[in-house]
């Protein structure tokens, strides 16, 4: 069953004393879910019975379940924030993403201060570098690191400090790779392309498949003809992404010199698909909603199988272990997946370069 579908049974127990933390504790018990299982599949409800209390008492506290997430998101000390500055953005409004974003900005100009005080770098150089730094500190939180947290965290400095020593305004042009086209059916190549827009644009839960159809001018149920289910056609996406993430990675074997240019050459093309097609960063922001689906599975292990292709590199060119290679591979991808996730600086016509140089960086090419 999925998870959210249930009847709470939770009775009112009389005569127990309100804590006077209670919306804490709400707060506490909401993350923990959105965490678990997403914030599409946790209702109200969900909430309710993890906390203990019936769901009309919940309202007293929160309006809905968005003002909840938005009061998760602004708990910015506390573990796990990183996970969930990442994944409830896009279910907030403008006005709460705003209210996050500010409070951000605010911590990121008091880093600023103090990290760049002796150096004489311009205003968006800061900024640029601080942005990053918030993803690379984060990036513990999307993949198990393989190391005990001390010392996790340790590799994970270090990457960070390989970052705040760059220069942006250094940042080299990028080399492009050849456009691939992949082979498919017309129809169903549409059909990707303009759920994939969509799901960028709005997130994969609210979109529908009726939705979906009218974008490419057929209607929901035609769509059935082609993918049985929405689910199927995220997790094309999510293959499509892989496919052209492979032929970057054939690419940067058969013409690199050397193991350092051989990964700088994977830096290029990773960089150059997720910022060309929004396949890449669909697949990845929307990982959650597949849980449960056998599919996922498939995923994430392309997932895995393009990461090792990077940590073997990284093995390779600075003898140490794959774990430790991977919290810098991690820190590194983390870096312009964040920024295409939440468009910051994408109009800007060097931002691919930007990107690459960052990640190339802490990667210590």
């Amino acid at each position: 069953m999925r998870y959210g579908q249930f009847t709470m049974t939770a009775s009112k127990q009389s005569g127990t004393p309100r804590p006077a933390n209670r919306k804490r504790q709400l707060i506490d018990h909401s993350a923990q879910l959105f965490l678990r299982h997403g914030y599409p599949q946790v209702s109200m409800a969900d909430i309710a019975r993890a906390a203990g209390v019936t769901a009309p008492s919940l309202y007293r506290h929160f309006a809905d379940k968005a003002f909840i997430a938005s009061m998760c998101g602004s708990m910015a000390r506390r573990q796990n924030a990183s996970t969930l500055w990442r994944w409830t953005g896009t279910y907030l409004t403008p006005e709460e993403n705003r209210e996050v974003v500010q409070g951000t900005r605010a911590v990121l100009r008091q880093w600023a201060d103090v990290l760049f005080a002796d150096r004489d770098l311009a205003d968006w150089e800061q900024r640029q570098l601080v942005w990053t730094l918030l993803s690379v500190v984060g990036s513990l939180s999307v993949h198990r690191a393989r190391l005990p947290s001390a010392q996790a965290v340790r590799e994970l400095a270090v990457a960070a400090e390989r970052l705040v020593a760059l220069t942006p305004s250094s940042a080299t042009r990028l080399r492009i790779p050849p456009n691939v086209e992949l082979p498919g059916d017309d129809r169903r190549t549409e059909i990707l392309d303009a759920a994939a827009q969509l799901f960028a644009d709005r997130g994969y839960g609210p979109v529908t498949v009726d939705e979906i159809g009218a974008a490419v001018g057929i209607t929901g149920p035609s769509v059935y003809k082609h993918f049985p289910s929405k689910a199927t056609i995220l997790i094309e996406i999510g293959r499509r992404s892989g496919a052209r993430l492979e032929v970057g990675v054939v690419t940067a074997y058969a013409t690199g010199t050397d193991d350092a240019d051989r990964l700088s050459l994977l830096v290029d093309s990773y960089v150059a698909t997720i910022t060309s097609i929004p396949d890449l960063s669909v697949s990845f922001n929307n990982a959650s909603a597949l849980a449960g689906d056998p599919g996922a599975r498939e995923l994430v292990d392309i997932q895995r199988r393009y990461v090792l292709r990077w940590t073997t590199l990284m093995t390779s060119l600075y003898d140490i272990g794959e774990a430790q290679a991977a919290i810098a591979v991690h820190a590194a991808l983390s870096i312009v997946n964040d920024a295409v996730r939440v468009r910051r600086g994408v109009e800007r016509p060097d931002f691919g370069a930007q990107m690459a140089y960052l990640m190339r960086g802490v990667l210590g090419l």
